[in-house]
């Protein structure tokens, strides 16, 4: 049988020859390994505090960052999802903003949406990689492997939950802002307009749809990315992950990481209108939403606009985190397939690659 070849041109995993005539030809190739040797922030044990307050910092950085770079889309779609008869599509919607409000418009919610999202990503990447390991060690190391898929996902719902929490209350500001002109002009004052109109429990009424998007979204993004590494370094690339060049890992971050925001964008939209409706109609419930929006419309009302958006945005944010990872001197997110067997020292090693 003819050896397989690789899909993927070889000059972006094995390094250029450094010499001339034969000894260039018969230097054996080195690869630049995936993390730095001598991280600027010292060693950082696997599991340990530090390890977890790196992947919540990179969370947080990851997660702040890119929903607030794409809050122009986020306030279109969020108006698309609102007011469909005077935001009847993406173009027509950006041509009413600019009219009404300028292009101050388009930036409407930065505020909330990127400190609701940094708190929101620390919890979640940081947590996820916490219960992934809880998860890992309580089914022991074959099981473990066995069903990998089930970890990521038990992973991420459970890390979700505390994550939407965190998140609920800038949520409920930014809708409101970028879908009520003249309610407020951003966090400073939306806050407590809320809070003297509904009191605290106002900020958390879009709780339960936010699980009911949230969840599942992260579900998919996690156990998707996991899997779309795994198998990129299985079958596209020749050379083991931790032989690979640190900007092709990051490219495979972004690959993997956009694909599985599609999913994610698709698997959470109806909720995502829900959270929309609620946050925006005071003393609405969801069957109102559902009878204002229709069935047909609850899926699909703004769902292009979110692919783009989410895929991009998902894609983004595993390239910060993982960039982060590498930096701090840690191996980065996924594609390190366990052994079959492993003796008992080498758990530690199977808890990484699960």
């Amino acid at each position: 049988m003819a050896p397989r070849q690789p899909l993927l041109p070889s000059f972006l995993y094995t390094p250029s020859a450094r010499g001339k005539g034969v000894e260039a030809a018969t230097e054996p190739a080195v690869v630049v390994a995936g993390a730095p040797s001598e991280p600027p922030l010292g060693k950082i044990e696997m599991f340990s505090p530090a390890y977890y307050s790196a992947c919540a910092f990179g969370g947080a950085a990851a997660c702040g960052v890119t929903h607030a770079a794409v809050t122009p889309l986020d306030v279109i779609k969020c108006n698309i999802q609102i007011d469909p008869v005077k935001y009847k599509n993406t173009s027509t919607a950006f041509g009413v903003v600019m009219r009404e409000q300028g292009a101050r418009g388009f930036f409407r919610g930065w505020a909330p949406t990127f400190l609701g999202y940094s708190a929101q990503g620390a919890f979640k990447y940081g947590l996820y990689e916490v219960f992934k390991k809880q998860y890992a060690d309580i089914a022991g190391p074959e099981y473990a492997v066995k069903y990998k898929t089930l970890i990521y996902l038990a992973g991420s719902a459970t890390a979700e939950v505390f994550a939407d929490v965190a998140l609920c209350p800038m949520e409920a500001v930014k809708v409101r802002v970028q879908t009520q002109p003249g309610y407020a002009k951003g966090l400073r004052d939306g806050f407590p307009k809320i809070v003297r109109a509904e009191g605290y429990s106002g900020l958390f009424r879009g709780l339960v749809p936010l699980w009911g998007r949230q969840i599942p979204y992260t579900m998919m993004k996690f156990a998707t990315y996991e899997n779309i590494v795994e198998m990129t370094y299985k079958h596209l690339i020749p050379t083991p992950k931790d032989q690979c060049s640190k900007p092709l890992q990051l490219g495979v971050s972004f690959g993997s990481g956009y694909v599985a925001g599609v999913f994610c964008a698709a698997v959470s939209h109806p909720a995502d209108n829900l959270v929309s409706f609620l946050n925006n109609a005071k003393g609405a419930t969801v069957g109102d939403a559902v009878k204002n929006l229709g069935l047909w419309g609850l899926f699909t009302r703004g769902l292009p606009l979110r692919i783009l958006m989410i895929g991009t945005l998902t894609g983004a944010q595993w390239v910060i985190y993982d960039s982060f990872k590498v930096m701090a001197g840690l191996p980065t997110t996924g594609g390190a397939s366990p052994p079959s067997a492993i003796p008992g020292e080498g758990v530690a090693e199977l808890k990484a690659a699960a």
